[in-house]
């Protein structure tokens, strides 16, 4: 049987716990707990939001639809709820825990540009700084097109190639230094900076940027100047510095008898900028809150709102999931992030995938709230989680948008799942990769 805690937000409420610790930088409500919670979400909804997730959560569980998951909700720079499921490695029977490090996949995209934009504040590039000019190597189809791209274009996917170009090479094993040096064969579908193309390969030009302009590798530049100053501290990139953590997420697929983890594979870790981090929950939790703006020494009101910024339309987003066609009123790319005006209120989020891991974070400005999770298995379904804690968030109407209210059986045969308890103070997208 499933362990199950009483949220400790109801708890609070109560006054029976305190606030789970708040994060470094972060103002501490007066009584220790979240009673006054973000400024936009009254503090009943929230209350109410909160042990829905966890009752959510617990079917999730009972139906064996992950391997293993983590997640956390954050609000006005306090971790409000934090909870996993489930199993790092299920041969082992290792559980997850808010220390066990995933992959993140296209998640990896936003510190790529939050790195670009410390280094435009330091004056070692600027956001239009033409691609031409610091990389000889770099040519497209056209030699105009080439002239214009700027850093700018590349992060926020509008460099006019034609979407996921040569993805599917890089998963045969050829060399992102070749891939990047063959664009040039690749015909535009629309000239810099006039359309939406999502990128990996193209993406990860900012490394080669990063390191023209510095003289240093950008992955030491991420770990220099994002992960160690939020104290992201299991924070890394590549398959090497993964398998090397403590505690880490294997992928798992589902076999006649349980969870099978196997092999990362080491693909999209070849384009670090685009795919190549690796994050445990406390580090999402950190991240999530300097992105929302509780960190302004490391990431600036200023610089937060360049990267929030839409850059180019991307009406396709709009039409990719039943929750998206029901409450998505526009859809952008910024930089390095999707950008929703879900019903009438902004959402900035972004989706990750990568075989047997996938991740969602996202997080309404308005009101301050956001939410991460990770799962190391390949179904979609705790995808539909996110808008369900919005639209509770939010006051919508109820819809099971994971498709967990009913009676179906589970998902497949996993057994002997275990449950952390869940610590709160108060208690996708497959295709981005």
């Amino acid at each position: 049987m499933t362990l199950r805690t009483l949220p400790l937000l109801i708890a609070a409420a109560l006054g029976c716990a305190g606030a789970l610790p708040a994060a470094q930088a972060a103002t501490p409500a007066n009584d220790g707990t979240v009673a006054a919670s973000s400024a936009g979400v009254p503090a009943d909804r929230m209350k109410d939001t909160l042990s829905a997730y966890q009752q959510w959560l617990g079917r999730v569980d009972q139906r064996n639809v992950v391997a293993g998951l983590a997640t956390a909700v954050v609000a006005d720079n306090k971790v409000v709820f934090e909870d996993t499921i489930g199993y790092a490695n299920a041969a082992t029977r290792e559980p997850v825990t808010p220390e066990t490090v995933f992959r993140l996949a296209s998640l990896s995209k936003a510190f790529a540009t939050a790195l670009t934009g410390v280094l435009v504040g330091d004056g070692k590039l600027s956001w239009d700084t033409k691609l031409v000019n610091v990389l000889p190597f770099f040519r497209l189809k056209s030699d105009s097109a080439a002239q214009q791209a700027t850093v700018r274009d590349i992060l926020g996917q509008r460099l006019g190639l034609p979407k996921n170009t040569y993805d599917s090479m890089l998963e045969d094993n050829v060399p992102y230094e070749e891939l990047v040096r063959r664009l040039d064969e690749v015909s535009l579908t629309c000239d810099v900076g006039q359309c939406y193309g999502y990128q990996n390969i193209a993406f990860s030009l900012i490394g080669d940027v990063v390191y023209a302009q510095t003289g240093d590798f950008f992955t030491r530049q991420v770990d220099k100047n994002i992960f160690f100053p939020l104290g992201m501290k299991t924070a890394s990139y590549g398959r090497e510095a993964l398998e090397a953590s403590k505690s880490w997420a294997r992928p798992h697929r589902p076999g006649s008898n349980g969870w099978i983890p196997f092999e990362p594979k080491d693909a999209y870790y070849r384009v670090a900028p685009a795919a190549g981090v690796n994050a445990s929950l406390k580090d999402m939790e950190q991240w999530l809150i300097a992105q929302m703006g509780g960190r302004p020494d490391v990431l600036p009101a200023s610089l937060l709102n360049t990267l929030h910024a839409p850059e180019v339309s991307t009406p396709v987003e709009m039409h990719s999931a039943p929750w998206r066609r029901a409450r998505l009123e526009d859809a952008s790319y910024a930089l390095g992030w999707r950008v929703f005006d879900y019903e009438g209120e902004t959402m900035i989020f972004h989706a990750g995938a990568v075989e047997g891991y996938r991740t969602m974070i996202g997080f309404l400005p308005k009101q301050h709230v956001g939410l991460v999770m990770m799962w190391n298995s390949a179904d979609p379904l705790p995808a539909g989680l996110l808008p369900m804690v919005f639209d509770s968030l939010l006051g919508l109407p109820h819809v099971d948008w994971a498709g967990i209210e009913s009676d179906a059986p589970a998902a497949n045969t996993a057994k002997g799942k275990t449950r952390r308890k869940s610590r709160s103070a108060a208690t996708a997208k497959g295709s981005e990769r």
